[in-house]
Parts: C-alpha cells; structure tokens; sequence
C-alpha cells in the first residue's frame, strides 16, 4: 500500500515496513550533488590530460591510445557513475548518502548489482531534453515517484530519516552475545523479515521501528521456546539471532 509520502509493505509474516518515500524535490538536491562531483571529476581528468598532451605528442602513436583511454573514462565517469555507487554503497551515491536517500525494491529488499544496473540505463530517456523533463513528467504520475527506471527496475527511493544512525547493522551486533538455543525452527522468510528490519530500522519512525521489532521478537520467540525481550532490548535479540544465523549459512 502507497500513500502520497509513504511506502507500506505487508511480509508473509503480517508485518508492515514503512519507508517515507522521497519526493522529487529531495532526489533533484542528490542530483545536483552527484552532477557536482561528476563534473568536479570531469574537470580534472580534462586538467590531467592537458599536462600529459604534449608528453603524447613526443611519443607520436601512443597518444592516440592517451586519447582512447581519457575518452573511455569520461564516458565511464558520466555513464556508470549511479549504478557502480548504487550498486557498491546497496543503493545509495555520494549525493543520495548526503540528502540522506536510498534506492530499495519495491518489496523492501536491498538493491542487487543487476538492479542498479538496469534503473539507469534508462536514465538517458529521463534526462531528455536534458533537463530530465521525461524523468519528472513521469514521477508526477506515479504514486511512488519513479522515473522510468524505477519502473523498468522495480525500484523506489526513500528516506533515511536517522542518517547518524545508518550504519551497517552487524556493526551494531559485532558485541552481542548469541544466545545459545536452537534456532532451527527459524525459516528463510523469517531470516528475511529480520534482516530487512535491521537494515531499514534506521529510516522508520521511532514508535513504528519500536512496533515491527516487537511483533517480529514476539513472533520469533514463540519458536524458539523464549520470552520476548522488551523494546530496544529486543532489537539486540534480533541482531545475535540474525548473527547466529548467518553463522549456519541460512540466509547464504
């Protein structure tokens, strides 16, 4: 279910993740960010060539490949840019990591390498006129706000509402103890619903990050023959449960 600033997904588990989805006013500040430093870039690889012209020039055919290699890698700079950070930092570039924007599935599951790959090659239709007037027309008629890749991709972009506190959760676990109590009965749509909590919890509102991590405790615990911790206790709980099982290779 989609409202006008908000992304709910229902799990198998009859959890709701909510993700506060990001408007075009928010993704066009990343852009500008990003086109900055790819520009910044551009800029330098041109300085860069001028200084090593007339070394070129001296060699006589080798600055003919010079020529290739600093043409190939502007195009790379311009052209693969979002997808190798979209695809390397699980969704986000250097400008969505400064707004505070992420790229998800539309069912709430991280952003694979083919997925980043496959929202932007479209972003060359977007961008027409040059203005991304194309990318903007469309997002006006989606209730998600996605451009044409988001929609070849399957792909929307949300908030990162607590930006401070969006680092990688097993970080956050590295000091827990695991419990020690079978965790077999735990399935993979279980291990799932888990980890895309630790992964998003950053982004959801405080009572509804404190709502999903007791209903999933309490759903978990009732296999596992325990009593569910209270709020954040419980989020402990869930991080040495998600490491204990990524130790038995379940979500491999």
């Amino acid at each position: 279910m989609t409202t006008p600033d908000k992304l709910t997904i229902e799990t198998p588990e009859q959890t709701a993740l909510e993700f506060p989805l990001a408007g075009i006013g928010s993704r066009f500040l990343a852009l500008a960010a990003d086109t900055l430093i790819q520009i910044s870039v551009l800029l330098l690889l041109f300085f860069a060539a001028e200084m090593v012209a007339p070394v070129g020039q001296l060699l006589g055919s080798a600055s003919l490949w010079m020529d290739a290699g600093l043409t190939i890698a502007g195009f790379l700079i311009y052209e693969a840019y979002f997808a190798f950070f979209e695809a390397v930092w699980n969704g986000q570039t250097p400008g969505k990591r400064l707004v505070g924007l992420r790229v998800i599935k539309d069912d709430g599951r991280p952003l694979g390498v083919y997925d980043a790959i496959s929202r932007n090659l479209l972003r060359i239709i977007d961008q027409l006129p040059g203005v991304y007037a194309v990318g903007v027309v469309v997002m006006l008629f989606s209730p998600q706000s996605k451009r044409l890749g988001d929609h070849v991709a399957g792909t929307v972009v949300v908030h990162e509402r607590t930006i401070e506190s969006a680092r990688p959760f097993a970080a956050s676990s590295a000091g827990v103890q695991a419990p020690i109590f079978d965790l077999s009965g735990i399935s993979l749509d279980e291990f799932r619903l888990i980890e895309t909590f630790l992964q998003r919890r950053a982004s959801l509102e405080t009572e509804v990050r404190r709502s999903m991590a007791i209903q999933i405790i309490s759903r978990v615990a009732r296999k596992l023959g325990i009593e569910p911790a209270p709020w954040p206790d419980c989020e402990n709980l869930l991080e040495a449960i998600y490491t204990r099982v990524r130790e038995r290779g379940l979500g491999r």
